[in-house]
Protein backbone atom coordinates (compact mmCIF):
# COMPACT_ATOMS: atom_id res chain seq x y z
CA UNK A 1 0.00 0.00 0.00
CA UNK A 2 1.27 3.11 -0.87
CA UNK A 3 1.81 6.02 1.62
CA UNK A 4 -0.59 9.21 1.27
CA UNK A 5 2.62 10.70 3.74
CA UNK A 6 5.89 9.88 3.71
CA UNK A 7 8.88 11.56 5.54
CA UNK A 8 12.15 10.09 4.01
CA UNK A 9 14.89 11.58 6.79
CA UNK A 10 13.78 14.91 6.66
CA UNK A 11 15.28 17.54 8.44
CA UNK A 12 14.77 21.16 8.52
CA UNK A 13 17.88 23.29 9.79
CA UNK A 14 17.69 27.21 10.79
CA UNK A 15 20.88 29.27 11.04
CA UNK A 16 20.55 31.73 13.86
CA UNK A 17 23.54 33.99 14.02
CA UNK A 18 26.53 31.46 14.97
CA UNK A 19 24.57 28.69 15.81
CA UNK A 20 22.84 25.72 13.44
CA UNK A 21 19.26 24.69 15.04
CA UNK A 22 17.68 21.29 14.28
CA UNK A 23 14.18 21.89 14.62
CA UNK A 24 13.79 18.28 12.94
CA UNK A 25 16.56 15.68 12.87
CA UNK A 26 16.51 12.90 10.27
CA UNK A 27 12.92 12.05 10.82
CA UNK A 28 11.06 9.60 8.94
CA UNK A 29 7.61 7.66 8.87
CA UNK A 30 4.81 6.76 6.68
CA UNK A 31 1.08 7.38 6.91
CA UNK A 32 -1.80 5.93 4.93
CA UNK A 33 -5.18 6.78 4.26
CA UNK A 34 -7.83 6.54 6.30
CA UNK A 35 -5.40 6.68 9.43
CA UNK A 36 -5.93 8.94 12.80
CA UNK A 37 -2.47 10.12 13.73
CA UNK A 38 -1.06 12.05 16.75
CA UNK A 39 2.07 13.59 16.26
CA UNK A 40 2.75 14.71 19.99
CA UNK A 41 5.49 16.66 22.08
CA UNK A 42 6.54 19.51 23.87
CA UNK A 43 7.40 22.85 23.35
CA UNK A 44 10.83 22.43 21.05
CA UNK A 45 10.20 18.70 20.26
CA UNK A 46 10.08 19.65 16.43
CA UNK A 47 6.27 19.05 16.14
CA UNK A 48 5.00 22.48 14.85
CA UNK A 49 8.18 22.31 12.13
CA UNK A 50 6.46 18.56 11.20
CA UNK A 51 2.95 20.35 11.00
CA UNK A 52 4.23 23.50 8.80
CA UNK A 53 6.21 20.72 6.36
CA UNK A 54 3.24 18.66 6.21
CA UNK A 55 1.15 21.37 5.56
CA UNK A 56 3.05 22.42 2.35
CA UNK A 57 3.44 25.69 4.28
CA UNK A 58 7.34 25.08 4.60
CA UNK A 59 9.59 22.95 2.97
CA UNK A 60 12.56 20.51 4.34
CA UNK A 61 16.65 21.56 4.43
CA UNK A 62 16.99 18.26 4.01
CA UNK A 63 15.46 14.73 2.86
CA UNK A 64 12.16 14.03 0.77
CA UNK A 65 8.79 14.89 1.77
CA UNK A 66 6.07 12.63 -0.49
CA UNK A 67 2.39 13.78 -0.31
CA UNK A 68 -0.21 11.78 -2.65
CA UNK A 69 3.12 10.61 -4.69
CA UNK A 70 4.45 14.37 -5.07
CA UNK A 71 7.88 15.45 -3.64
CA UNK A 72 6.92 18.74 -2.36
CA UNK A 73 9.99 19.60 -1.47
CA UNK A 74 10.68 20.25 -5.26
CA UNK A 75 7.75 22.85 -5.56
CA UNK A 76 7.72 26.48 -5.86
CA UNK A 77 5.36 28.60 -3.92
CA UNK A 78 2.57 28.05 -6.35
CA UNK A 79 2.95 24.55 -6.92
CA UNK A 80 3.04 24.31 -2.91
CA UNK A 81 -0.23 26.57 -3.13
CA UNK A 82 -2.08 24.00 -5.24
CA UNK A 83 -2.06 20.67 -3.34
CA UNK A 84 -2.38 22.99 0.11
CA UNK A 85 -5.64 23.88 -1.77
CA UNK A 86 -6.48 20.55 -3.55
CA UNK A 87 -5.21 18.17 -0.47
CA UNK A 88 -5.17 19.71 2.87
CA UNK A 89 -7.99 20.78 5.24
CA UNK A 90 -6.58 23.21 7.98
CA UNK A 91 -8.00 23.21 11.84
CA UNK A 92 -6.22 25.54 13.90
CA UNK A 93 -6.13 26.61 17.54
CA UNK A 94 -7.41 29.95 16.93
CA UNK A 95 -10.25 29.30 14.94
CA UNK A 96 -9.41 31.93 11.67
CA UNK A 97 -12.99 32.94 10.55
CA UNK A 98 -13.64 35.97 8.69
CA UNK A 99 -15.82 38.16 11.69
CA UNK A 100 -17.73 39.82 8.63
CA UNK A 101 -19.09 36.73 6.81
CA UNK A 102 -21.58 34.61 7.91
CA UNK A 103 -20.44 30.80 8.69
CA UNK A 104 -22.32 29.34 4.93
CA UNK A 105 -19.97 32.46 3.45
CA UNK A 106 -16.63 31.83 5.80
CA UNK A 107 -17.17 27.84 4.95
CA UNK A 108 -17.04 28.60 1.49
CA UNK A 109 -13.74 30.09 0.95
CA UNK A 110 -11.68 27.50 0.30
CA UNK A 111 -13.85 26.91 -2.65
CA UNK A 112 -14.01 30.18 -4.41
CA UNK A 113 -10.12 30.11 -4.43
CA UNK A 114 -10.10 26.80 -5.75
CA UNK A 115 -12.63 28.34 -8.60
CA UNK A 116 -15.33 26.58 -7.83
CA UNK A 117 -18.83 28.05 -8.83
CA UNK A 118 -21.17 30.02 -6.56
CA UNK A 119 -24.43 27.01 -6.73
CA UNK A 120 -22.12 24.30 -6.00
CA UNK A 121 -19.76 26.29 -3.20
CA UNK A 122 -23.10 26.70 -1.56
CA UNK A 123 -24.21 22.89 -1.92
CA UNK A 124 -20.99 21.74 -0.40
CA UNK A 125 -20.46 24.44 2.10
CA UNK A 126 -24.01 23.70 3.40
CA UNK A 127 -23.25 19.94 3.61
CA UNK A 128 -20.18 20.27 5.62
CA UNK A 129 -22.20 23.05 8.38
CA UNK A 130 -24.93 19.75 8.19
CA UNK A 131 -21.77 17.09 9.09
CA UNK A 132 -20.53 19.28 12.39
CA UNK A 133 -24.26 20.13 13.29
CA UNK A 134 -24.88 23.96 12.63
CA UNK A 135 -26.69 24.21 9.45
CA UNK A 136 -29.61 25.82 11.08
CA UNK A 137 -26.70 28.74 12.00
CA UNK A 138 -25.73 29.36 7.99
CA UNK A 139 -26.50 32.82 8.41
CA UNK A 140 -24.78 33.68 11.40
CA UNK A 141 -21.54 35.76 12.16
CA UNK A 142 -19.11 34.26 13.93
CA UNK A 143 -19.34 36.74 16.87
CA UNK A 144 -22.80 34.97 17.60
CA UNK A 145 -21.30 31.54 18.29
CA UNK A 146 -19.62 30.18 21.53
CA UNK A 147 -15.87 29.01 21.00
CA UNK A 148 -16.84 25.15 20.21
CA UNK A 149 -19.58 25.88 17.78
CA UNK A 150 -17.01 28.65 15.75
CA UNK A 151 -14.51 25.18 15.86
CA UNK A 152 -17.13 23.24 14.29
CA UNK A 153 -17.16 26.07 11.67
CA UNK A 154 -13.89 25.90 11.27
CA UNK A 155 -13.48 21.85 10.90
CA UNK A 156 -16.55 22.28 8.27
CA UNK A 157 -14.66 24.89 6.50
CA UNK A 158 -11.73 21.96 6.53
CA UNK A 159 -13.81 19.61 5.01
CA UNK A 160 -15.91 21.30 2.36
CA UNK A 161 -13.01 21.12 -0.35
CA UNK A 162 -13.19 17.09 0.54
CA UNK A 163 -8.87 17.16 1.40
CA UNK A 164 -6.90 13.92 1.28
CA UNK A 165 -5.73 15.00 4.54
CA UNK A 166 -7.36 16.79 7.86
CA UNK A 167 -4.48 18.42 9.30
CA UNK A 168 -5.29 19.63 13.00
CA UNK A 169 -2.97 21.86 14.61
CA UNK A 170 -3.94 22.05 18.48
CA UNK A 171 -7.37 22.01 17.63
CA UNK A 172 -8.93 22.20 21.23
CA UNK A 173 -5.84 24.70 22.42
CA UNK A 174 -8.62 27.43 23.16
CA UNK A 175 -11.39 25.19 24.41
CA UNK A 176 -12.76 24.38 27.92
CA UNK A 177 -12.62 20.62 28.34
CA UNK A 178 -15.69 19.72 27.87
CA UNK A 179 -16.18 21.31 24.45
CA UNK A 180 -12.83 20.15 23.66
CA UNK A 181 -14.12 16.34 24.25
CA UNK A 182 -17.13 17.51 21.80
CA UNK A 183 -14.71 18.48 18.80
CA UNK A 184 -12.29 15.22 19.25
CA UNK A 185 -15.30 13.52 19.36
CA UNK A 186 -15.94 15.08 15.73
CA UNK A 187 -12.53 14.23 14.45
CA UNK A 188 -12.98 10.65 16.01
CA UNK A 189 -16.18 10.60 13.76
CA UNK A 190 -14.62 11.78 10.88
CA UNK A 191 -12.03 8.84 10.78
CA UNK A 192 -14.61 6.43 11.10
CA UNK A 193 -16.39 8.15 7.87
CA UNK A 194 -13.15 7.11 6.17
CA UNK A 195 -11.08 10.61 6.67
CA UNK A 196 -7.53 11.15 6.88
CA UNK A 197 -6.52 12.87 10.36
CA UNK A 198 -3.38 14.13 11.30
CA UNK A 199 -3.41 15.80 14.92
CA UNK A 200 -0.45 17.48 16.01
CA UNK A 201 -0.95 18.49 20.40
CA UNK A 202 1.39 18.51 23.02
CA UNK A 203 -1.06 16.96 25.56
CA UNK A 204 -1.05 12.95 25.99
CA UNK A 205 -4.39 12.89 27.15
CA UNK A 206 -5.52 13.93 23.19
CA UNK A 207 -3.10 12.40 21.54
CA UNK A 208 -4.95 9.26 23.13
CA UNK A 209 -7.72 9.67 21.04
CA UNK A 210 -5.79 8.78 18.11
CA UNK A 211 -4.85 5.21 17.15
CA UNK A 212 -1.27 5.87 16.65
CA UNK A 213 1.02 7.99 17.77
CA UNK A 214 4.30 9.34 16.53
CA UNK A 215 6.15 11.28 19.54
CA UNK A 216 8.54 13.38 18.83
CA UNK A 217 11.61 14.97 21.28
CA UNK A 218 14.37 17.48 20.40
CA UNK A 219 13.93 16.95 16.64
CA UNK A 220 14.04 13.44 16.47
CA UNK A 221 11.36 10.36 16.11
CA UNK A 222 11.32 8.57 19.76
CA UNK A 223 8.38 6.39 19.21
CA UNK A 224 6.29 5.27 16.53
CA UNK A 225 3.17 3.10 17.10
CA UNK A 226 -0.26 2.84 18.73
CA UNK A 227 -1.86 5.02 21.63
CA UNK A 228 -2.90 1.81 23.47
CA UNK A 229 1.03 1.41 24.06
CA UNK A 230 2.28 2.94 27.59
CA UNK A 231 5.84 3.87 25.90
CA UNK A 232 3.80 6.17 23.92
CA UNK A 233 3.49 8.47 26.41
CA UNK A 234 6.85 7.84 28.08
CA UNK A 235 8.63 11.29 28.95
CA UNK A 236 12.08 11.96 28.69
CA UNK A 237 14.38 11.30 31.72
CA UNK A 238 17.06 13.96 32.86
CA UNK A 239 19.72 12.40 35.28
CA UNK A 240 22.29 15.04 36.48
CA UNK A 241 25.15 14.04 38.71
CA UNK A 242 27.57 16.28 40.45
CA UNK A 243 29.54 17.23 37.07
CA UNK A 244 26.48 18.76 35.80
CA UNK A 245 25.75 20.91 38.45
CA UNK A 246 29.27 22.29 38.44
CA UNK A 247 29.00 22.91 34.95
CA UNK A 248 25.97 24.74 35.10
CA UNK A 249 27.21 26.89 37.27
CA UNK A 250 25.68 25.04 40.98
CA UNK A 251 29.01 24.74 43.39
Amino acid sequence: MTPLIEFRDVSKIYNMGDSVVKAADHISFSIYKGEFIAIVGQSGSGKSTCMNIIGCLDVPTEGEYILGGKNVGKMNKNELAEIRNEMLGFIFQQYNLLPKLNLVENVEMPLMYAGVGRTERRKRAEEALEKVGLLDKEKHLPNQLSGGQQQRVSIARALVGNPSVILADEPTGALDSRTGREVLRILQKLHKAGNTVVLITHDNSIAATAERVIRLEDGRKVYDGPSSDPKAFVQANYHLDEDDDKEGGIE
